[in-house]
């Protein structure tokens, strides 16, 4: 199911993480093709992916919501 990007954080391995509407988290330095992706890598591309639908796989899986800090966009 796709659900909206609402923001950014970083974990604590420092990896951009995207926070989707629906409480859960993403990865999106683990994996191609998002590894060089100028919407990863820079804070104006983040920017600019708001809103942008990714799949969520733990909403297909029923789990609960991510704990994770409040929505923000991650500084370059």
């Amino acid at each position: 199911m796709k659900q909206p990007i609402t923001g950014y954080h970083c974990d604590e391995e420092g990896h951009c993480v995207a926070q989707l509407s629906c409480g859960h988290n993403q990865h999106v330095r683990h994996q191609p093709p998002w590894v060089n992706r100028p919407w990863v890598v820079t804070a104006e591309g983040r920017q600019g992916m708001l809103g942008f639908r990714l799949n969520c796989v733990k909403c297909e899986e029923g789990a609960p919501p991510d704990e994770r800090p409040p929505a923000e966009t991650l500084r370059g």
